[in-house]
Parts: C-alpha cells; structure tokens; sequence
C-alpha cells in the first residue's frame, strides 16, 4: 500500500485513519502522545520500518505496544484509542438495560418496541427468552405458558386495535404509507404494555476498548445467567477484532473485580427495604439554586475568582439576573439551540414511578445519573385509553393478573422473576441531572411524536425545574404541552417530503 491508502490525505495537517487494524489506530495514537514525530511518520518508521509504505503493518508489535503500556503501567486511557462494533441478536430486555447501564465510551441502537410488532414467530416460536435459570426449574411449563399467553393476546389485539385507531383517526390528505405509519406506531404503543421483560430484540453498539472491558467486567458479575452468558460471549467476539484492550477483564484483575461488584451487591440486597406505592409520580427530592449558574454565566468574560462573582450575583435584584440570563440565552430560535454549560451548576434529583415501557425510553438519556428498582408488579400497571375506548381493555386486564400471579409464584427466584414482568408495570427509579440536561430531555421527549407515557414525564420535570428555577427555565421555550391523537403523523408526512426530495434529486 502506498500512504495515501492509510490516510484521508497525505498533507495536510487534518485527516483521518483507514485501512488499518483499530489495535494498529489505537497503538499509533498512544506512541502520538510520547513522541515529536508526525502521526505519517510514526506509521513508516516504527510500524513498517521504511519510508515508502510498502512493508506490511505489525499488528503484533502493536499489541505488544498495549501489553507493555496497558497491561504494564495500567494507562488505561490508551485502551479508549480502539473501539468495536458490536450486535447481539435475540436477547432480552432485562439483558439490554444491563448493557445500556454503561452511558460512557458506548453507543446503542436497539429494535424498537414502537414501531415494530413482536407477533412474529421464528422457526415456530414466539420472541421471548427461554431464560436458562428457569427453564432448568419448577417453573419452566408455566413459564412457556404464561409467556405464550401474552404474546398471543399482543398478537390477537394488534389489528381489532389498528382497525380502532383508523375508525378513531381517518386518513387525511397525507399518504397511505405515512398514514399506514402512523397507525402501526400508535397501535404498538398502546399494546407494548403487553410485552414482558423477556421479549427479544437486537442490540448494535460500538464502544472503546476501555468501556467494553469494564462493561464484560460488570456482566460477568451479574446474577443473571443470561448476562454472565453473554459477557463470555462477548468477550469471545471482542478478542477477535481488538484483544489487546479488553484482555484484562479475564485477567486477575478483572475477576478480582467482578468479585468486589458480586459481594457488594449481594451486601446490599440484605438490607433492602419493601414496599408499595400505586400512582404514577414525578417527584423532585433536591435541587440547587440558581445563583452559581448565573455565576458561571459570567465567570468566561471576567478576570475575577468565582467566589467573587457568586457573592455579587446573590446581592443582585432578580431584574439584573433575569437580564444576564436573557443574554446568554434568549435568543434560541429552536431546540437544537442548546444552551450553555453555565445550566450545569444547577442539579434537580426526581424520584419517578412510571411504567417500565417509558423507563426505557428514557433509559437513554445518559448525561445524568440513573438508578432503578428491580422489576416486579408491587406498584401496579398501566391500562392505554384507547384500549378502554375500544372495549378492549378486558383481555389486557386479564394478562397483568396472569403476570401478577406468575411473578408471585417465583419464590426464592425474585430476580429470575423480573423476565414475566410486563411493560405495563410501574418501577421506580431516580435521576439526577442539571438543568441543561433537563432542557435537553423535557424539550426532546416532550415532542409531539412521543410515547404519551414519557411525555407526560418530561413535561412534568419541566413545570417542576420552571417552578423552581424560574429566571433560568424562562428559555424552555420549546416543550409541548399538548396531547394528540396519533403522534407519529406528522413525522411520517415530513418523512414523506424527504422521500419526495430524495426521488426529485435522483430523477435529475
């Protein structure tokens, strides 16, 4: 290869890596730091031993390179100079939440439960996990049975509810496809709630050699069959494409530290507390003041200690802290206005109750802290509206007794448990986050092609945070108050007009 093979151009001083093994991207990068040669030269000099790019790289001696640096002096940061993609298929939402705990160094996609239906069998079976701990147990038989009783009430109430929600809705002037759309969407939502925690997805993620070595670290920790199973799996897979960064997690090291995780949480599982609550809640436990980040506002554009400014701004009248607000951020024409980090000096925490279908969705915010109960059906369910308009509300009923009861009969398996638990079912969890996170999330999962579930939480952090932060939540311009009757349209029409585009263009 010549080196304009290796790199997106050969001159200037930006460009980009191709062509080459992430071990030999991330070794090159690591030697970048310790070295006064260019990154081209540190490639022909010590990777390929000539000057014209025609010898073949030494994988090896870049693993021998993180062997020495990682393993030797544990400079864990150059294992965050690789990275993997990586997709898990057939695995179960109690698994998924496990891995999406990790919020930095990985990127997730997962099969939505929105917008696609789960009624679909492969090779005979319906989705959901045969987990092993209870295949092997008394429960099995009713376990298959009561999973094959949800599914097929999910699949027997899909189309008597779109049929429902067309009769409730009719199709305007937007297309069949976009319409069609958004009928499928609003049935799924309303139907998800039938859906139990062992429903199979698919899972892509791409991380750094450092978060997936800590992340295989956790899951063998786990207590769930199904978790230590695929952190062998994955670290099988990983070892294939970037081994040298997540070696350690098999290392002693690594199994001490699986060791340390197993005993804590099995510490803390003795002194748990029990208990009962039944309405769905969006309660704010603490929160800062606003005096530090109108501080911060300032503190860039001035020369003085920090401590100074905040004395000055707490003597401030409330007219010339609303003016520096207004100035840092009124002028934002729309969301994607975001504002400044100045916000993440004021810290709100919120205890929710809500159904685990909407924990998930919000499960995916991850600048803020996010902790959650286990599964189970102390707090009660969820029943969509549509489905009691649609007298339909019945069947649906019946499925979260049935879940109820199976959930109950798993004495001594209370974690095992967790995978009969439906969507419907409320959990609790909190969050901590400041109040830029919270303009990013009220704003966004407020919109109007939201589950209503999860709207109703982003709208209700947003009048807390408002109330309690009222010169800074002035600028919370641009959350959604409103409800509607099929959320997805109006996506799907401007879906519509970038298909339309995209076939314009390719015409001419």
């Amino acid at each position: 290869m010549t080196e304009s093979q290796y790199f997106t151009n050969t001159s200037k001083n930006v460009f980009c890596l191709v062509n080459l093994p992430e071990v030999v991207k991330g070794a090159l990068f690591s030697r970048y730091s310790r070295s006064p040669k260019s990154l081209r030269a540190i490639l022909s000099e010590e990777f390929l031993g000539n000057p014209d790019f025609s010898s073949r790289i030494d994988e090896k001696k870049a693993e021998e390179f993180y062997d020495r640096v990682l393993l030797g002096y544990g400079d864990d940061s150059v294992a965050e100079l690789g990275g993997a993609h990586l997709a898990i298929e057939g695995i179960s939402n109690i698994a998924t939440k496990f891995i999406e705990d990790s919020r930095i160094g990985i990127s997730f996609l997962e099969k939505s439960t929105r917008y696609v239906r789960f009624d679909d069998k492969i090779n005979g079976n319906y989705q959901y996990l045969r987990e092993p701990d209870i295949m092997s147990s008394r429960h099995a038989d009713w376990y298959v049975e009561t999973c094959e009783l949800l599914f097929g009430t999910y699949s027997a109430l899909m189309d008597p509810v779109m049929k429902f929600i067309e009769e409730r809705n009719p199709r305007g002037e937007e297309s069949e496809r976009a319409y069609k759309s958004a009928i499928r969407a609003k049935a799924c939502d309303a139907l998800r709630g039938l859906l139990p925690a062992s429903v199979t997805t698919n899972l892509g993620m791409y991380g750094n050699g450092r978060a997936f070595e800590y992340l295989i670290t956790k899951m063998a920790s786990s207590n769930l069959a199904e978790v230590r199973s695929l952190s062998a799996e994955m670290s099988e897979e990983l070892s294939k494409v970037i081994p040298s960064f997540v070696k350690r997690a098999g290392s002693e090291h690594g199994k001490e530290l699986q060791r340390y995780l197993a005993e804590s949480r099995k510490s803390m599982e003795a002194l748990s507390v029990m208990g009962k609550t039944d309405a769905m809640t969006v309660e704010l436990i603490d929160n800062s003041g606003e005096d530090k980040a109108i501080a911060a506002m300032i503190y860039p554009f001035s020369n003085v200690p920090f401590s100074a400014l905040l004395e000055n701004v707490r003597k401030m009248p409330p007219a010339q802290k609303a003016k520096i607000a207004y100035e840092y951020m009124g002028k934002r024409a729309n969301r994607r206005h975001k504002p400044g980090r100045a916000l993440e000096n004021v810290h709100y925490t919120f205890d929710i109750l809500a159904n685990y279908a909407a924990f998930r969705d919000i499960h995916r915010h991850r600048m803020l802290t996010q902790e959650r109960q286990s599964l189970s059906t102390n707090h009660g369910y969820d029943t969509p509206k549509e489905l009691f308009d649609a007298g339909l509300a019945e069947k649906f009923i019946e499925c979260m007794i049935v879940a109820k009861d199976a959930f109950g009969r798993m004495k001594g398996m209370e974690k095992q448990a967790q995978y009969i638990v439906l969507m419907a079912y409320r959990m609790r969890w909190y969050m901590t986050l400041n109040l830029r996170e919270i303009y990013f999330l009220s704003e966004l999962r407020s919109s109007m092609q939201g589950h209503p579930d999860y709207r109703k939480i982003a709208q209700s952090i947003y009048a807390i945070a408002k109330e309690k932060s009222p010169i800074l939540g002035a600028y919370m311009k641009f959350v959604d108050m409103n409800d509607y009757s099929l959320e997805r349209l109006e996506a799907e029409k401007k879906a519509d007009k970038k298909i339309q585009e995209r076939n314009s263009s390719s015409v001419r």
